[in-house]
């Protein structure tokens, strides 16, 4: 089956329900979504009511729930210890994050593994490590670090830096990847030649620890660096190689999100990309009727 989805808002006077309206209105069957803004702390509590009528929602229409998926916010970075303080930020943030994604239902947390920001990337994996050990466990939420282009400090850039996070990761269960096409794309792995970068990772890593796969075209060159993502199909990685990953047999059972950017920044694409993907035909007009709401 295919599970596909997007991004979606959490708002504080619909919360779950919400995203979960806002994701069918896309024709999606799975989604993602933070649980307060990605770059600040400001989080209100998670109320039971809506959780509750979303639940019903996607049992009703056949939503596997276990397949949404939280991603935590850009302000932690476990990477980084120069500040002791900081570091401890981190790692409490992170926990209440869980503790959001319990009362949600959720399984699956999306975490960019963070910058070392001068400190190496020997030390920025310690650091990484070490947090992770503090936090998972605690709560039945499974980390799923995500592979980065490996812009400025950005350590998780290569299959064997997210190799070595794991390898010092105490709670093997509760830790897994999420795999970013557009990152893959900027750090120099090849999305035309797919099925050799899952051997690569099966071998180093093993195919059953990938949760979720952004499926994000890029606006850069392969091994840019840069992370700027574009509409799915109209960048670098190109309409036929996304495909091919999106309905590659070895991830049927792994939620496929879609991060592209607004058109103009103020047209959502989902919906339109989402019907381009199941129809399995690129539409080189798209954006030009995202523009105008056709």
């Amino acid at each position: 089956m295919l599970l596909l989805g997007s991004h979606v808002g959490f708002k504080k006077d619909s919360q779950l329900l919400g995203s979960l309206e806002e994701a069918f209105s896309y024709g999606a069957n799975t989604f993602m979504f933070y649980t307060g803004a990605p770059q600040n702390t400001n989080r209100y509590p998670i109320m039971d009511g809506f959780t509750l009528e979303a639940m019903n929602l996607m049992k009703e229409k056949g939503l596997d729930y276990s397949k949404v998926v939280v991603h935590a916010p850009y302000i932690v970075n476990l990477a980084n210890d120069k500040d002791p303080d900081k570091f401890m930020f981190s790692v409490r943030f992170l926990q209440e994050e869980l503790e959001r994604c319990e009362l949600l239902g959720i399984r699956y947390l999306v975490l960019h593994p963070g910058s070392h920001v001068g400190l190496g990337v020997d030390t920025a994996i310690s650091n990484i490590a070490k947090g992770l050990n503090m936090i998972l466990g605690t709560h039945p939420v499974t980390i799923l670090l995500e592979t980065m282009a490996g812009k400025g400090t950005e350590v998780g850039s290569s299959l064997e830096e997210i190799k070595r996070i794991i390898d010092l990761v105490d709670d093997k269960e509760h830790i897994g990847v999420c795999l970013d096409t557009c990152h893959l794309n900027d750090a120099g792995y090849d999305m035309s030649k797919f099925d050799s970068f899952l051997e690569q990772f099966d071998s180093l890593i093993g195919i059953s620890k990938i949760g979720c796969v952004h499926v994000n075209d890029s606006k850069n060159d392969l091994g840019a660096h840069k992370d700027r993502h574009e509409n799915f199909g109209f960048g670098t990685i190109g309409f036929d190689n996304l495909i091919s990953i999106i309905y590659n047999e070895r991830l049927e059972n792994v939620p496929k999100i879609l991060e592209t950017p607004y058109v103009d920044r103020e047209f959502a694409p989902y919906k339109y990309e989402i019907e381009m993907i199941k129809n399995k035909k690129f539409d080189s007009q798209l954006i030009e009727k995202i523009r105008n709401q056709v």
